[in-house]
């Protein structure tokens, strides 16, 4: 195989990775906050249920989510699998996982803020979901960024879990090459991949961190 091929069939790969990566926090950033206010819910079932789904989520792998996450519909409900379910189940399942993270990760933020912030927000007039907005989340982000990135990092090299559903990112594409063409070429230009996308999402988050450090 000619190598401008191979790179070309990798940079596609590229993109599906880059897509599972995008997707996957667009989707679990959001959710974990959910999570997180059924985390701390005064009603105990929620707390509860939340509770363990956060245990489920972070007890068990994410190869196993993905593969309940896909093979789910069809044993339980009888539901005929599309081959365009692939992509959708790994984003589901990745979004479900990262989630139950970003909400622990909201949590302890958010416990670590003294309790003065929110006295002092209610002496200047402000109610509990403008506290929460204008004060409390601002430092809150600024607390937890350095796990954020940990978890951005963890999840750029996490997407090659998506084998299991036979979605062709680029560590997919790498192996089928490797073995068909017995050469380790596209494994060495898959870890430049992923060590290039680590730098950079690496650099922003580090540039991001330095510019919330007023207090420095």
């Amino acid at each position: 195989m000619d190598t401008w091929v191979m790179i070309e069939q990798l940079f596609f790969g590229m993109l599906v990775s880059i897509q599972i990566f995008v997707a996957t926090l667009l989707f679990s950033m959001p959710l974990g906050f959910v999570i997180y206010f059924g985390r701390v819910s005064t009603n105990k079932y929620i707390q509860t249920l939340t509770k363990l789904y956060i245990s489920l989520m972070r007890g068990t792998p994410l190869v196993l989510q993905l593969l309940v996450v896909y093979f789910g519909p069809y044993y339980l409900f009888g539901i005929k699998i599309s081959p365009s379910y692939k992509m959708i189940a790994v984003i589901i399942g990745f979004s479900l996982n990262y989630a139950a993270y970003f909400a622990e990760i909201y949590r302890g933020g958010i416990l670590s803020i003294d309790k003065g912030q929110y006295e002092a927000a209610m002496a200047l007039g402000y109610n509990k979901a403008q506290t929460f907005i204008i004060i409390i989340l601002p430092q809150v982000f600024k607390v937890i960024l350095p796990s954020i990135t940990n978890e951005v990092i963890t999840l750029i090299k996490d997407t090659t879990l998506a084998f299991v559903l036979a979605v062709a990112e680029i560590f997919t594409i790498a192996k089928q090459i490797a073995s068909a063409q017995t050469t380790m070429l596209p494994f060495v230009i898959a870890g430049i991949f992923y060590f290039c996308f680590n730098f950079i999402v690496q650099f922003a988050m580090e540039s991001l961190e330095k510019k919330l450090s007023y207090y420095d």
